[in-house]
């Protein structure tokens, strides 16, 4: 399907579903990687709200105060911070620092975390984890995963998209709220996306296309944006109650909507899957201390080229 930009559609969405100048499917929300964090442990701390503008170095001075050890054991039972060592999450501070984890975002050809703008985001990532101890090791990882520890009041911070919302709304524990990611060198955030697409070989299009279209329009978008799970697609839908009722945690669901002029994207092609897959098993390898940030970005980038190499050849 060729198109411009439907006019109540956030660009980015529509960006993010086109290859080759074609639309593939229809966008049905737009989300950003954003902080969520609890209210009661940053006030018990005496520690401002992050809000925006913060920097990285506003976001670490909270995280080195609210990891705590609690009991007096020697050992950490409050983490500062969680963030998913992936790829997904490398990105937009990679995009923070100037750089890119691709040679060339509209037609790719290899993975360049071992540029120095990446290589310092990367090291800046890891060093959450090993230098610092904000942030929780594979033994206490495994032992309750960080979604988890925030819902029980033991983890301050945790970086997530709009889908952890939901879950969240079950705390009646602590008050919490969503800020925006701090800031490097200049602001950036990832986009998250889903589609409504509908294949070839469905059996009946007229239903399957009837039902995206009842998705995607205003009524649609209003009952899914009530559950709290998506920002909607729809500017219109985005910008009413049904979105951004503060009485509804997060109060400050605004800050999904002020994120969007500043979203990347990862690069749109055949094999991204397997691409985000192998680089992520690296990246976690060198958070988690199993290999320096240099040698994970060095096999990253030989383990996913067959990977471009393959999307490139069938272009």
């Amino acid at each position: 399907m060729k198109s411009s930009n439907p006019p109540d559609f956030f660009e980015p969405t529509i960006a993010a579903f086109q290859l080759d100048e074609e639309l593939w499917c229809i966008p049905q929300n737009i989300s950003s990687l954003v902080v969520y964090y609890n209210q009661d442990l940053f006030d018990a701390a005496g520690l401002p709200y992050p809000a925006a503008g913060w920097t990285r170095d506003d976001f670490l001075t909270a995280a080195r105060a609210l990891t705590q050890d609690l009991d007096g054991d020697g050992g950490v039972d409050q983490y500062g911070a969680s963030i998913e060592p992936s790829i997904f999450r490398l990105a937009p501070f990679v995009w923070q620092n100037g750089g890119d984890i691709v040679d060339n975002p509209a037609h790719p050809t290899r993975l360049t975390l071992d540029s120095p703008e990446a290589l310092a985001a990367f090291q800046w990532l890891v060093d959450l984890q090993l230098k610092e101890g904000v942030t929780p090791d594979a033994v206490a990882e495994s032992a309750e995963e960080s979604e988890t520890r925030f819902l029980n009041g033991r983890l301050a911070m945790f970086f997530d998209s709009r889908r952890a919302t939901p879950t969240f709304r079950t705390i009646t524990r602590f008050a919490w709220d969503v800020a925006p990611l701090p800031r490097g060198e200049q602001e950036s955030g990832i986009l998250h996306s889903d589609g409504y697409c509908m294949a070839n070989a469905t059996a009946d299009k007229e239903s399957a296309w009837t039902f995206i279209e009842f998705a995607n329009s205003e009524v649609g978008q209003t009952i899914v944006a009530h559950s709290g799970r998506t920002v909607p697609s729809l500017k219109t839908v985005a910008a009413s109650s049904a979105f951004l009722d503060p009485s509804k945690a997060p109060a400050h669901s605004q800050v999904f909507l002020d994120s969007i002029p500043m979203l990347g994207q990862v690069p749109i092609m055949t094999t991204w899957v397997a691409i985000e897959e192998t680089a992520s098993e690296e990246i976690k390898r060198a958070f988690y201390g199993q290999a320096t940030v240099a040698e994970a970005a060095a096999a990253a980038a030989a383990m996913t080229q067959e990977y471009f190499d393959r999307a490139n050849a069938n272009r």
